[in-house]
């Protein structure tokens, strides 16, 4: 893989899941303004469609798949066209996630399920079909976009919560597993974000809440380390929230 850097990621080959809006789509967006060949992935096969042609340029690679991240077999497919087209995989953006957001016993098991699915079974399929690629290929990056809510726990965010407090566990796990095989891999901790997931998304000029390319910098920087330093936890807060 050799060192990234923030102007040596042309080139590089990167899968970004849940990437056709908010924090995925920016992520997506500015790899690719970096020179990344990007393959993308979401449930809407319309949202795929249009979030690649609306990304795509003439200097690079830019595909995508419907894929619902929380089924095997689905994600298996997409990992084989997507490393197909590349050619390769160098960076994996584990974004795909989902809140519902209810008092455990009003929560129907349904619900409970896609959270987990979504949220944290993605996380092992995508990881245990991106492994042997990036090994084969030298090397590679795993980042996963977690939450504060994976270290805050809050009323009625017990499936939410409990999928980013396991995203934690499984990140840090993996961190250990694979640096000896030239794979780094970090997890970013977003706290309020101003995407619509909490409500209504506001200007980015009124808003006191992060902006989806807050996020999207920060994975920049994090693939720009040297590769003797991994930042491997980021918790990123609004510098100036209401004040209680």
């Amino acid at each position: 893989m050799g060192e990234l850097d923030s102007t040596n990621l042309r080139g590089k080959k990167a899968i970004v899941t849940g990437a056709t809006k908010g924090v995925g789509r920016s992520i997506a967006k500015t790899l690719i303004a970096h020179g990344c060949h990007v393959h993308l992935c979401a449930r809407n096969a319309d949202q795929v469609a249009s979030t690649v042609q609306a990304l795509a340029t003439s200097q690079t690679n830019v595909g995508g798949q419907a894929c619902d991240v929380g089924n095997q077999a689905e994600v298996e497919s997409f990992f084989h066209g997507a490393v197909e087209a590349l050619e390769g995989l160098d960076i994996l953006v584990n974004n795909a996630g989902i809140g519902i957001f209810a008092k455990v016993q009003e929560m129907s098991p349904p619900q409970w399920r896609t959270v987990m699915s979504t949220n944290l079974d993605s996380l092992f399929y995508c990881c245990h079909n991106a492994l042997p690629i990036m090994k084969a290929g030298g090397g590679g990056f795993i980042i996963n976009i977690g939450s504060l809510a994976g270290k805050h726990a809050v009323p009625t965010g017990a499936a939410y919560c409990a999928s980013k407090f396991a995203l934690v566990g499984f990140s840090e796990a993996l961190m250990q597993e694979v640096r000896h095989d030239d794979i780094r891999v970090a997890y970013i901790m977003p706290g309020s974000i101003d995407t619509g997931f909490g409500g209504p998304p506001q200007s980015s000029n009124t808003s006191w809440k992060l902006s989806s390319q807050d996020v999207a910098d920060v994975v920049i920087d994090t693939l720009s380390r040297s590769p003797k330093c991994l930042t491997s936890r980021i918790e990123m807060r609004p510098s100036r929230p209401p004040q209680k």
